[in-house]
């Protein structure tokens, strides 16, 4: 079945590389391609694990691979890969130079609690 989150050849062709580990190749008896589409169509779609198509390998598998992956960097991995790429494609370096933050991005963790006016409350916090 065709899924608008499966990768196409020249797509898996980049990222292929980050999920065979050490000298023993793939042992599964899926191919890492449908476990990574399986994990794409999840977060894609936002569905439970139990609820994945019957088209992907089991949902315990999946989860098991997508746990492994993760707990290895693989992920992260892959995403610096594909910005790297990305921005060498937009002819910039590979790294950024420089970052923004804004109030919208940085959240504040004190310093608020003692002041203000609690409108719900009509009176002065202490």
């Amino acid at each position: 079945m065709k899924y608008p989150s499966n990768l196409t050849e020249q797509q898996w062709l980049l990222i292929e590389e980050y999920f065979y580990y050490g000298q023993y190749g793939n042992r599964s008896k899926y191919e890492k391609k449908k476990l990574v589409e399986a994990v794409l169509y999840v977060t894609k779609t936002g569905c439970q694990w139990r609820q994945l198509p019957r088209e992907f390998p089991p949902w315990q598998t999946v989860y098991s691979f997508f746990r492994r992956a993760k707990s290895r960097g693989v992920w992260e991995k892959v995403l610096q890969s594909l910005v790297q790429k990305s921005r060498l494609q937009m002819g910039r370096k590979a790294q950024p130079t420089y970052g923004v933050m804004d109030s919208q991005g940085v959240k504040t963790t004190s310093g608020s609690e003692s002041r203000g006016f609690d409108g719900g409350k009509k009176g002065e916090r202490s």
